[in-house]
């Protein structure tokens, strides 16, 4: 039963997240930089900032290496090479922000001879377009999976559990035997206990005839004894 709950959980958080995948809106937006306003780029995703931001600083660090500069969450990275938007060095401006329904990651591409823009430079839009769904798309992906690894724990648990029940139930039916057994040896106890009372009191009885036919013989001796006395007297 909890595994079918589960794998059913499971199946919606999967079609949830796939949603959202899919649905993650990169728009055309522009950011002003230390005063400085920029055309750029941005993803929005239903996920916590602190993590989007660890996985694309991350992913930056990875692609760039020492070329990422970061002064006041602002990613700056001057003649690198992405290879799916353009062949040539550019210059990257990027910034995370937590918005009301998750996060977002923005960022402007100098391309040397125009910036990033839907309508410049189309061709090159819709590749930086597909770089940030596919990191989107992997954000997901991982989300899913720590989902996937708490529900598996949450499982692990629940069985855990379920056997601890049912030794509970086993250790309850042992002392339910062991009760009766204890049941059946105090009636058998009880019942050899009031055989041996019954004998005590036939006993008792016995005792009581053999006092009986005690003081009665003292009486018989005592009159033979008092004949006899008398007998004696009598003789001169």
């Amino acid at each position: 039963m909890k595994r079918g709950l589960l794998f059913s959980l499971l199946l919606v958080v999967a079609t949830s997240v796939t949603s959202l995948a899919q649905k993650s809106p990169v728009d055309e937006t522009d950011m002003a930089i230390k005063g400085i306003p920029r055309k750029g780029q941005r993803v929005s995703m239903q996920l916590d900032s602190k993590r989007v931001e660890e996985s694309w600083k991350k992913q930056l660090d990875e692609q760039f290496g020492s070329k990422v500069k970061v002064d006041k969450g602002v990613y700056t990275m001057d003649n690198v090479v992405i290879e799916s938007i353009a062949k040539t060095p550019v210059r990257v401006i990027s910034k995370v922000d937590a918005v009301p329904t998750g996060t977002t990651v923005w960022w402007s591409i100098d391309l040397g001879n125009a910036y990033l823009s839907k309508e410049a430079t189309p061709v090159q839009w819709n590749a930086a377009e597909g770089y940030l769904k596919d990191f989107a798309r992997k954000l997901y992906r991982e989300d899913l999976a720590i989902q996937v690894a708490t529900a598996e724990k949450s499982l692990v648990q629940s069985q855990d559990q379920h056997m601890a029940v049912i030794a509970k139930a086993d250790a309850i039916r042992k002392d339910i035997e062991k009760n009766k057994q204890k049941k059946i040896e105090i009636q058998q106890q009880l019942a050899q206990n009031a055989a041996e009372l019954q004998q005590f009191n036939n006993q008792v009885d016995l005792n009581l005839k053999e006092q009986e036919a005690a003081r009665a013989d003292i009486v018989n001796m005592r009159v033979a004894l008092e004949a006899v006395k008398e007998r004696l007297n009598k003789i001169e």
